[in-house]
């Protein structure tokens, strides 16, 4: 009897496993990212990407797709949100061409975000242009993706709007590597230290709402913060992280999706939280 409870208990243990390792490999952004592409008429397109493989079902069929639009007379004006709560710190990172965009990804702990009490670790960066998400049906010329997870695999994603002007200085202490990349087949390059606070998250008013990855597997239930504060770009740097990429895509942004009733809030500190 004790043998058979034993047993019980192994098989258990490793059926947890199991799910938890298929949890991992589905909820994570495809690493590359050949298989699909941004071109309307192609069979590769975002319209079919559900229809690619079958663990990308939700990218068709899912009710809380992202990107969408963040509409000023249907979002929620909120107070009690609270600041952005964070940590991040320099650690070794490296740069890859994923095949539609360049990740920047760190090899170790680089800092977190704090969201009602749980913790989401840094994983990555990534750019998309255009932006993404738009505001009142405006589009941006550049949006970047700070990917994060929870230990127990949920994820919370920050993205930050950009519009052509002056040099965003993150992008250009990335300029010799990304160059490294795109004048060669090298998939990757590896950086060095970079520190994740140089991209400037920062804000006192930002937008939240649930939604999901915006490439394939498309998984939902992700919580997205985007800050309101638009940053600016040149116009060299935008072309420079297409060129790097050497698609032959002049965009790789997901068109807008259905907002399905969800609601959208835009956390605005009382004048006491300012303070």
């Amino acid at each position: 009897m004790e043998k058979f409870a034993t047993l019980i208990l192994v098989c258990s243990f490793l059926i947890v496993l199991v799910l938890l390792l298929s949890y991992q490999a589905t909820s994570d952004e495809v690493e590359d990212e050949r298989e699909f592409n941004y071109e309307d008429d192609s069979e590769k397109g975002p319209a079919r990407w559900g229809e690619i493989r079958q663990e990308w079902s939700l990218c068709n069929k899912g009710s809380m797709q992202s990107p969408i639009d963040l509409l000023d007379d249907r979002v929620e004006v909120v107070s009690d949100l609270g600041r952005l709560q964070g940590s991040y710190r320099p650690r070794n990172a490296t740069l890859k061409n994923r095949g539609h965009d360049i990740m920047l990804k760190w090899e170790a702990d680089a800092g977190f975000i704090r969201i009602n009490g749980t913790l989401y670790q840094l994983k990555q960066c990534h750019w998309h242009s255009p932006s993404e998400h738009t505001v009142n049906d405006k589009s941006f010329d550049l949006e970047v993706h700070l990917v994060h997870q929870s230990p127990t695999g949920k994820i919370a994603v920050t993205g930050i709007l950009y519009k052509i002007g002056e040099p965003d200085p993150f992008l250009t202490s990335m300029m010799d590597y990304l160059a490294d990349i795109s004048g060669t087949s090298e998939k990757q390059k590896v950086v060095g230290m970079v520190d994740p606070k140089q991209i400037k998250t920062g804000s006192t008013k930002y937008y939240r709402y649930i939604g999901s990855l915006t490439i394939p597997p498309c998984t939902q239930d992700v919580i997205w913060t985007i800050i309101e504060e638009v940053r600016s770009v040149s116009s060299e740097q935008v072309k420079f992280l297409r060129v790097a990429v050497h698609d032959e895509s002049d965009t790789n942004a997901r068109p807008v999706q259905p907002r399905n009733r969800r609601v959208v809030q835009l956390y605005k500190p009382t004048i006491e939280e300012e303070n």
